[in-house]
């Protein structure tokens, strides 16, 4: 049986794959990564903790969504044993919200757990916003504590995998939604140029497009990962 190597967003807690984890059928082995939540640790400490997680018996896949992207990326460019592709899901290569560079470095002092979940599903949902995404999205938040999301906030902003995406060798799947308020096309864009093989799919959809679409991208996602695992020898 092939993995499936589940790195989550910002949050780290791998809490918010559940829906989609359940939805991709019982022909993969869902391997969910969890990062420190009381502590800051930067993407390259963050990458050997998900490295632990890789599976030394079978093929796998790796899937990095939103911040772990560049982690998942990093990751698949050292070509390690067993990998048969990457799916990437509302992320990037390098910082996304490049207007934001200027202030980076009041990332670190922005009060997170002040922010009402109300405002953060405005960005995160959008209109497909329902109570029990916020429900859940509070619960996953509420385990970690601000430094840590204050730190990964500032490591998107200064982060730029683009080398490590160019060394990719495996094909890659981007799944992009049209209605993302965090990550712009134009960063599915770059990674799309930058890598050897790769295509994307885009839905009607916000930044949490693994939690409002768990079906449907879960779907997408398993025929990617039969595909490829029907063209290895």
């Amino acid at each position: 049986m092939v993995a499936l190597l589940l790195l989550p967003g910002l949050d780290g807690t791998g809490l918010l794959f559940e829906e989609f984890a359940a939805s991709l059928g019982s022909d993969v082995e869902v391997i969910v990564a969890s990062y420190p939540a009381e502590r800051p640790l930067s993407y390259t400490e963050l990458e050997s903790i998900a490295r632990r997680y890789i599976p030394s018996d079978k093929s796998f896949f790796l899937l990095g969504e939103s911040f772990s992207g560049p982690i998942a990326l990093s990751i698949a460019a050292s070509s390690p044993p067993g990998l048969l592709g990457v799916i990437l899901c509302c992320s990037f290569a390098r910082n996304p919200l490049p207007l934001l560079t200027p202030a980076r470095s009041l990332v670190r002092l922005f009060p997170v757990k002040s922010l009402p979940i109300s405002l953060l599903s405005f960005f995160l949902m959008g209109r497909f916003s329902t109570e029990r995404l916020r429900v859940r999205l509070a619960g996953a938040l509420a385990r970690v504590i601000p430094e840590v999301l204050q730190s990964r906030a500032y490591a998107t902003l200064t982060v730029d995998a683009s080398a490590a995406l160019r060394r990719v060798k495996v094909p890659l799947l981007y799944l992009r939604a049209s209605e993302d308020r965090v990550v712009g096309k134009s960063a599915a864009e770059w990674i799309l140029s930058q890598a050897s093989d790769a295509r994307m799919i885009e839905y009607a959809a916000p930044h949490f497009l693994l939690q409002v679409l768990p079906r449907e991208t879960a779907a997408a996602v398993g025929k990617f990962i039969m595909v490829q695992t029907k063209k290895t020898p």
